[in-house]
Order: C-alpha cells, then structure tokens, then sequence
C-alpha cells in the first residue's frame, strides 16, 4: 500500500479511550491504559487503516503543563505502542480554551472538540476514505465532531477497546 492510496481511518480520542481520564494527564508516570487499548491500535494498524489521535488538552490553557509536556507523552506513547508493533499515524491537540488562564491559548478554536478541525486538518493532510471512517470518544463533544467532519462517531465509555474496535470493524 502507498502513502497515496485512500484508506480509512481510525480517530481515537486519548483521555477517556486510550486511558483513564484522571484529569489532565499529562505525565507518562501517570498514563494509564485502558484495558486493550494498545491492541486496539495494532488492530487498526493490521486493518490497513490510518490511526490518529484527536485531543482536546485545555490543561495548556488553564496553565497545568506545556505544550511540550503534550508532545512529550505522545513521543511516550508512540514507544509504547512500538512494543507491540503498533503505531500512531499523527496526533493533533488543542491548546485552546475560551476562559483559558495563560493569554496566548484564550480563544474559541475550531479545532476544539466539538468543533471538527483536528479532524477536517488530518482528512486534508492524509489521503482518508472519510466514509469508510470512525471516530472513537467517551463524550458527547467527540460524536459532534465527528457528525461535523463527515466521519462515524462511536460512543467507548467502559470494556476493552480492542473487543469494541474488533466489533467495530465487524459492521464495517
């Protein structure tokens, strides 16, 4: 398969799907995985589909951590994954938010979820079958932005991810 040829993807959020949501994660001591997640990847990499991450991470905003501590984990999780020969192929985050503390980050961006734009961004920079895609949240916000993109939403709130992806592809 090239780069060029158009294949669905897989658009994970991260806080709440690929983890526990304890609140502004942003610390690899602090990461944990939930229950098949890792695998879940792998299945979407042997799928022959893109995976991405889409992530709202307001903690930047609100003065928790830096973006470089966002970039750090993700670097983390890419090692993670590399273990059992899974990858992701692009994370995108927001920064943003509308009552932020630091300044430069208080905005209404419309690559925060509920708005589409990390996923209309990654649709324009990776050749993407949108109709053949699925965006995999724990929120209500996660399923607007993919109602918005064009894209299938589902809704992961508890389980093993990899038997909800398994499933997923199965009514494909």
């Amino acid at each position: 398969m090239t780069a060029t040829t158009v294949r669905p993807a897989f658009f994970f959020d991260r806080d709440g799907v690929l983890n526990h949501d304890h609140g502004y994660v942003f610390e690899a001591t602090k990461f944990e995985w939930k229950d098949g997640a890792r695998e879940a990847v792998k299945v979407v990499n042997d799928a022959g589909y893109f995976a991405f991450v889409v992530t709202n991470q307001s903690g930047v905003a609100r003065g928790f951590f830096e973006e470089s501590d966002v970039q750090t984990l993700h670097r983390w999780i890419t090692k993670e994954l590399a273990v059992i020969g899974a990858h992701i192929d692009a994370f995108e985050y927001c920064p943003d938010h509308p009552e932020a503390t630091i300044e430069r980050y208080r905005r209404v961006s419309d690559r925060r979820k509920p708005a589409p734009g990390m996923i209309t961004d990654l649709l324009k920079r990776f050749p993407v079958a949108a109709d053949r895609s699925i965006l995999i949240g724990d929120k209500p916000s996660d399923l607007e932005a993919a109602e918005a993109a064009g894209i299938r939403g589902l809704l992961f709130q508890d389980g093993n991810l990899e038997a909800f992806v398994r499933q997923a592809l199965s009514l494909r």
